[in-house]
């Protein structure tokens, strides 16, 4: 049993292979957080203490005691009104104007498996795998009720919270603001690492002290951002990759979100991750529910290359879903920075013929390829096949393609529409546009109202429509703006941002069961909207429009502390680069996209016969590692913010087998040797680099690490395969 409760003593404990989570419901029904961390013996409570604080005030069911206050306690679900003056994870306006929500508990239950979101996508496990705990907490006066779900896969050490909130009173209340989960901390001194970024250089790691007051990040996008990340860790000042304690929680969302952390005026710390409060204010009639989505927390005692490791498997078991899961996936040449919008069914052809010739699996027609689309401006929402452009119908391209032997993609943007369309003349009231004022554009486009299910089938049908006209075997869903305009004509206001979220998965969810087949890759200007939530139904996503083997270093490693390399798609570009102007080798822009689903971004028919044959061994290598990379357990070696090199390494399960990845970031006159030391061998195994022969035992290149050879010449790279042997030889 992975949760335990004690009738006795109201106490609530949730325990994972390595850790423990305990909460208890006081005397007078709150629902009060007792611990999360390492795994102990017995009951928590006495971590509780009670003083008088000035201006901290007092539940009238205290009586005259002055010591009992929830500006102290540490709670599971905070609301407003309750004398705590701290963040809230729950603000409703009531009926009759009031901001207040005094929750209660009412009753719980524990069942097998793990609890499902309607509409929303969560963790999932079987019944041997999870144990799910409902807690029943109720607003005495307004009837509100909150439902509190908490999701335990224990041998993965990963613990879910998410909350359902329903009006069982008789006037209309609003949600004014909703977390999924808080963490209370009574003591101690901890750093938060967010990521932040902007299109084309996004996830940067930012490490902060959580001084008094509070830190707030998220998005008001309608995304959940090239800007900010919805996933933060909470780490011990001390902590490092490999030792010390750190939280992490990320939100299984692809809208507005906000995560705030807090140290109160006693020095206590409390995190919220939840839904972004501006733009929303979610009306809730008698019997009505709003869902919030649902937060992973994870927690581990050996830094944060374990925590990394617990979030990887999570992700890659417990929400990503379907055929490509974990078969290998097709290594495929895109045609966007290859032509852009200069391209013919030949030059569509053209590609694929070299495609074949070198071992790649697929080619993806990107943008350009329907309605009247030769530039951004105009076409989207006209999801009619050009084929005056394709010099023939997509059924005839798409054979064409196959005949030569190799797969046929395809990019769609289903939820933006061009003014200049046929679409928007025929429903301008489709896009999100506020009544009397001239439309904010982006790209010069619009965005369609997916809140609602008459704008949502009618794009589906007219996709369905392009995608069965031939053996389409992948799709690049893209949205290339913000949402600037939160308004709709046939919707209520304040329910826009997270119903047009909905939508979007909706849609998604129809497109998953109707191709079971196909693969998606998800896509927001690149990592716009990289998110778990995204996962559930795209199983990878173009992690940035930036290309650049240099920048992906970086970018592709803050992206690594909390998601999977299975997720991040990375391709091999031109040069010089397109994003940067930059100039890299062919060798090291193939290391840097092997971590990443692996393709190609250029026009393979430029290539020199050298490069042909370079890139077609290229190819051979990573079908090789595919499987080693894609499950394999990733470690970061180096900071490539702060380090002479750019390291990571991917170990097998059983640890036989391990590839060592590193590019030279500088290069000096007389340059000093780098020493980059390996994680997750076998301490007394013996290894084989197959490149040399030589062998090495695996303590040893742990603790002193390998010398990296001194060579003239910009970002070079290396990559060496280290295999399991019996004896030194």
């Amino acid at each position: 049993m992975a949760i335990h409760y004690q009738e006795k003593n109201h106490i609530f404990t949730l325990e994972t292979e390595h850790t423990a989570y305990q909460m208890k419901v006081d005397d007078f029904g709150f629902l009060l957080h007792l611990y999360y961390g390492t795994k102990i013996s017995g009951n928590m409570d006495y971590l509780l203490t009670y003083y008088d604080r000035g201006f901290s005030g007092n539940p009238s069911d205290a009586g005259g005691d002055r010591t009992y206050s929830m500006d102290v306690q540490p709670q599971e679900y905070p609301g407003i009104g309750t004398g705590d003056y701290r963040s809230s994870a729950l603000v409703i306006r009531n009926a009759d104007e009031s901001d207040c929500c005094d929750l209660r508990y009412v009753s719980h239950s524990i069942r097998k498996g793990k609890y499902g979101l309607e509409g929303l996508p969560a963790v999932y496990a079987t019944e041997e795998e999870a144990q799910s705990l409902e807690i029943l907490l109720e607003d005495s006066v307004s009837k509100v009720q909150v439902r509190l779900f908490y999701g335990v896969l224990e041998k993965e050490d990963i613990i879910t919270r998410s909350a359902k909130v329903s009006n069982q009173g008789k006037g209309c209340v609003t949600v004014e603001k909703a977390a999924s989960a808080c963490l209370d901390f009574v003591a101690g001194d901890y750093d938060l690492l967010s990521f932040w970024g902007r299109h084309t250089m996004e996830r940067n790691l930012q490490r902060r002290e959580i001084g008094y007051g509070n830190h707030v990040i998220g998005s008001r996008r309608g995304t959940s951002s090239h800007q900010y990340n919805p996933a933060v860790i909470l780490a011990g000042k001390d902590t490092t990759e490999e030792h010390g304690n750190c939280y992490g929680m990320v939100f299984v969302y692809s809208g507005n979100f906000m995560c705030e952390a807090e140290k109160d005026q006693f020095g206590q710390t409390r995190v919220l991750m939840g839904l972004q409060s501006d733009l929303f204010h979610y009306p809730l009639e008698q019997g009505e529910t709003l869902i919030i989505p649902e937060t992973i927390l994870g927690f581990s005692d050996r830094g944060l290359g374990e925590l990394s490791l617990l979030f990887h498997r999570c992700i890659g078991k417990h929400i990503c879903r379907g055929k490509y899961q974990y078969e290998p996936r097709p290594v495929l040449v895109n045609s966007w920075e290859a032509a852009y919008f200069d391209f013919t069914g030949e030059t569509i052809c053209r590609l694929a013929e070299h495609a074949a010739q070198l071992g790649i699996d697929m080619v993806v027609m990107d943008d350009g390829w329907f309605g009247k689309r030769e530039d951004d401006n105009s076409g989207l929402g006209d999801w009619q096949v050009n084929e005056e452009k394709l010099g023939c119908t997509l059924g005839e391209l798409i054979k064409k393609v196959n005949g030569v032997g190799v797969k046929f993609g395809i990019w769609i943007e289903p939820e933006m529409v061009s003014e200049d369309s046929n679409l928007y003349r025929e429903h301008p009231d489709w896009a999100l546009q506020i009544p009397g004022r001239k439309p904010v554009r982006g790209r010069n486009q619009l965005v369609l109202d997916f809140s609602r299910k008459e704008v949502r089938n009618h794009i589906f049908d007219a996709i369905c429509g392009v995608l069965d006209q031939g053996n389409i075997e992948y799709v690049k869903w893209d949205m290339n703006r913000s949402i600037s305009e939160v308004y709709s004509t046939e919707n209520r206001q304040g329910k826009v941002t997270y119903d047009y979220v909905l939508g979007v998965y909706d849609f998604l969810e129809k497109l998953i069961q109707r191709y079971p087949d196909m693969l998606i890759e998800g896509c927001s200007g690149g990592g716009g909207r990289f998110d778990a939530g995204m996962m559930y139904y795209t199983p990878q996503i173009w992690c940035s429009d930036n290309t650049d083997a240099v920048d992906r270093l970086r970018i592709q490693y803050g992206t690594s502390f909390l998601y999977p390399v299975s997720v991040v798609g990375s391709h091999v570009s031109a040069v010089p680069n397109h994003q940067t102007g930059r100039s890299v080798s062919l060798h090291t822009r193939g290391v840097v996209a092997m971590a990443g689903t692996f393709g190609y971004e250029l026009d393979l028919g430029e290539l020199t016969e050298e490069e042909k044959e370079e890139l077609k061994a290229q190819v051979k290598k990573y079908k090789e590692y595919a499987k080693l990379i894609r499950n394999g357990r990733y470690y970061r070696l180096s900071d490539p913010f702060r380090d002479a090199y750019g390291a990571w390494q991917f170990v097998s399960e059983n640890g036989d087998k391990a590839l060592l990845n590193v590019v030279m970031l500088e290069v000096h006159g007389n340059m000093a040797v780098n020493y980059v030391k390996l994680k997750g061998l076998k301490r007394d195994a013996v290894y084989e680099e197959t490149a040399t022969g030589k062998t090495y035992y695996g303590s040893a290149l742990m603790e002193a690490g390998l010398p990296m050879p001194v060579r003239q010449g910009e970002y070079l790279a290396y990559q060496m395969e280290f295999v399991e042997r019996e004896n030194m030889s």
